[in-house]
């Protein structure tokens, strides 16, 4: 019996699975098959509840595998291929993983409270020093500064709440980063400059130069930027929420 193209999909809605699926195969209706492997449901105070999961499954073309058609058909005969081997063979991986799917569960369901709408990716975040991989989440659609807030400081409580309600449906703690539309690279490269520009600021006028104050994750960041500068050092000062890094010229 010839196997057949499937593609799983994960999604609010049964009818929106339906519809990403044809889209991702470039197939009408009539041309799959459809089973729901799972139906959704809620979850912890009504947030992370499970997405559906649908299964399409490509139907046979009479003109190119014929039910006839056996197993010892010519190794040259081609088979019908909808989508590109790479992306069908990578995606069940990430599908099936609990955790990425947890996190894309948890921060659709926020953001449909928020009355947000936006596509939600997870994936694993590069390893640390310790080998710790963070849970990146990836929020992309339109009219979302709202969700970023002055200085970032929506996001980073949207991120807290988001990352509880993770580790506690996962029972163990799980460090989530969640970035709107690129907020947080962008903040970085902002911040790697900023962190350059007063150091050389330090240096030539051998006095103190103050930041802004910001938060752990942000300071942490100038502190690492600075780490080998020949000619300054970092230290942070003041309690939070107005904690700020200050960098001084060594030996003054």
């Amino acid at each position: 019996m010839e196997e057949r193209t499937t593609l799983e999909v994960i999604a609010p809605t049964v009818e929106e699975a339906i519809s990403q699926g044809l889209a991702q195969l470039g197939l009408p209706a009539e041309a799959v098959s459809v089973e729901v492997l799972d139906s959704g449901g809620k979850g912890f105070l009504g947030l992370g509840g499970r997405q559906v999961r649908v299964r399409l499954t490509l139907n046979a073309d009479p003109e190119t595998a014929p039910a006839s058609q056996s197993e010892s058909a010519p190794a040259s005969q081609p088979k019908p291929e909808a989508v590109p081997a790479p992306a069908a063979e990578s995606r069940p991986a990430a599908e099936n993983d609990r955790l990425l799917n947890m996190a894309e569960e948890v921060v659709s369901k926020m953001l449909h409270l928020m009355k947000l709408e936006a596509q939600v990716s997870a994936r694993y975040d590069e390893p640390d020093r310790n080998g710790r991989q963070a849970v990146y989440v990836d929020v992309r659609g339109k009219d979302l500064s709202v969700l970023i807030g002055r200085r970032g400081e929506t996001v980073n409580a949207f991120q807290r709440i988001a990352a509880l309600i993770v580790s506690k449906e996962m029972e163990q703690w799980v460090r989530l980063v969640v970035d709107v539309e690129g907020h947080r690279g962008r903040r970085e490269r902002q911040l790697r400059q900023m962190a350059r520009r007063m150091a050389e600021q330090a240096v030539k006028t051998g006095r103190r130069q103050t930041l802004e104050p910001m938060p752990a994750s942000e300071r942490r960041l100038v502190h690492m930027e600075l780490h080998d500068h020949p000619d300054v050092e970092t230290l942070s000062v003041g309690e939070d929420p107005y904690r700020k890094v200050t960098i001084k010229p060594k030996n003054s």
